[in-house]
């Protein structure tokens, strides 16, 4: 945790921006019956029954000192499309960046190692040796910024029913605009000295009582 905010405090360098990764899945819900529209004093009327149509996933990459943000729409989330992600990352997204600092959550798919099942050794060691990687603690999650933007997202574009990958890649892809047009920054305000106040009990050897 304590590592997590100090990269948090270090000041914005365009040479070693501060992006932060994240990902969630996206039940996709079909209507079984056509909605009846909204009319003016009545909003849309859904039916109760609804269709399954399988799910999808989305990657999020936000460099929250920027108000930059990107997603990607896939059908799955190995370590293949993770090492994918990755090499986006540091290709595409940030190209001129001699090196990224990148804050993620440890799981099994967002290891160096996925960079080497995927691509060539040389490839894979080039991708990684421009990132500098930061892992989230068990049951941290909240301390990833990306967990910020996703909970944007969920309330402003994807608390409705959407029924293919399709309509879903489109949704996300005017919301992202819309938020890198106004360059929307997180103000981060936890610090390390909160933490060791209200989260005592993390610690192995509790401060003196005053």
């Amino acid at each position: 945790m304590e590592d997590i905010l100090s990269v948090y405090t270090r000041p914005f360098d365009p040479a070693q921006p501060l992006v932060c990764m994240d990902e969630t899945s996206k039940q996709l819900i079909g209507e079984v019956h056509v909605p009846l529209p909204a009319v003016p004093g009545h909003p849309v009327y859904e039916d109760t029954e609804y269709e399954r149509r399988g799910t999808a996933n989305l990657f999020l990459l936000c460099a929250p000192l920027v108000g930059w943000r990107a997603i990607s729409v896939t059908a799955q989330r190995t370590r293949t499309d993770w090492a994918h992600l990755m090499r986006d990352l540091v290709d595409v997204h940030f190209p001129d960046a001699p090196r990224i600092t990148l804050v993620l959550d440890n799981l099994n798919t967002h290891q160096p190692a996925s960079l080497y099942q995927t691509f060539e050794p040389v490839e894979a060691k080039r991708i990684l040796d421009r990132l500098e990687i930061h892992y989230t603690p068990k049951h941290g999650s909240w301390l990833n910024m990306a967990d910020i933007e996703f909970s944007l997202l969920s309330r402003q574009c994807l608390s409705r029913r959407i029924d293919n990958p399709a309509t879903l890649a489109e949704e996300v892809t005017a919301w992202v605009a819309a938020r890198n047009a106004d360059r929307s920054t997180i103000d981060w305000r936890f610090t390390t000295d909160d933490a060791r106040i209200k989260l005592t009990h993390l610690y192995p050897i509790q401060p003196p009582a005053k």
